[in-house]
């Protein structure tokens, strides 16, 4: 696992080194609009994702591992004004640890935190889960889900997310399929910079899964769309 671990943030790490990933430090270069535009990025790319099935760990269980998602940025160009030192990649490396406990009642809650290699932007956030129907061999489990990131490290901007979403997903041996949708609400403010405001808004969100178990090792894959961006990425670790 903690090799895993090791190749996820390395390969995030050649992804931004490679593209000479910098810090966000130079927002003054941005009008109103173009400020929208790249918080827009950002929320796709900084908001929540699962990365895990709708089926409740029960009050025993655990889900640790570490994960890694790419998004597709779609203004990169603006990304390159606003770093003085560099730039970020047409695909953004999210690399993250990730740990999620069952709690009765049906209830799961999720922590995760991430440092973007070669960048400013450090990232926090947490879920949580509440599984309407548990799911049995013949029924799938739903759940509801309430999420939220916060930026932090870039000092000329404040960012966070909130969001809700609902899932589906059914076991197939040792194969669990999921997909769900929901709302992204971005919140993003410049700090000490002039000629800018506050942005908030929504995002569409869809995504799907598939969650793989092998004894206590765990593997899932995951696509997601939020707003106009599109996002793929892999978590490894243990559940049980």
């Amino acid at each position: 696992m903690k090799q895993f671990a090791r190749s996820l943030f390395a390969a995030a790490a050649l992804v931004a080194g490679g593209a000479q990933a910098a810090d966000i430090d130079a927002l003054q270069l941005l009008n109103q609009s173009e400020f929208r535009l790249l918080s827009e990025d950002l929320g796709a790319a900084l908001s929540y994702k699962p990365l895990t099935p709708a089926e409740p760990l029960g009050i025993t269980g655990f889900d640790i591992g570490a994960a890694v998602t790419f998004t597709q940025l779609k203004n990169t160009a603006l990304f390159d004004r606003v770093t003085s030192s560099g730039n970020l990649p047409k695909y953004l490396p999210v690399p993250t640890l990730r740990a999620y406990k069952g709690l009765p009642f049906g209830i799961d809650v999720g922590v995760m935190a991430s440092a973007i290699p070669g960048t400013n932007i450090r990232l926090y956030g947490g879920e949580l889960r509440y599984a309407i129907i548990s799911g049995n061999v013949a029924l799938p489990a739903v759940a509801v889900r309430a999420n939220l990131t916060k930026m932090t490290g870039v000092s000329q901007m404040d960012f966070d997310t909130k969001g809700i979403d609902i899932s589906v997903s059914k076991g197939f041996l040792n194969f669990t399929p999921y997909a769900g949708a929901g709302l992204i609400r971005v919140t993003s403010t410049p700090n000490g910079v002039a000629g800018l405001a506050e942005e908030s808004f929504n995002l569409k969100k869809v995504f799907v899964g598939v969650n793989v178990n092998f004894l206590l090792v765990n593997l899932a894959v995951e696509a997601d769309r939020t707003g106009e961006n599109n996002t793929f990425g892999i978590k490894a670790g243990f559940r049980f």
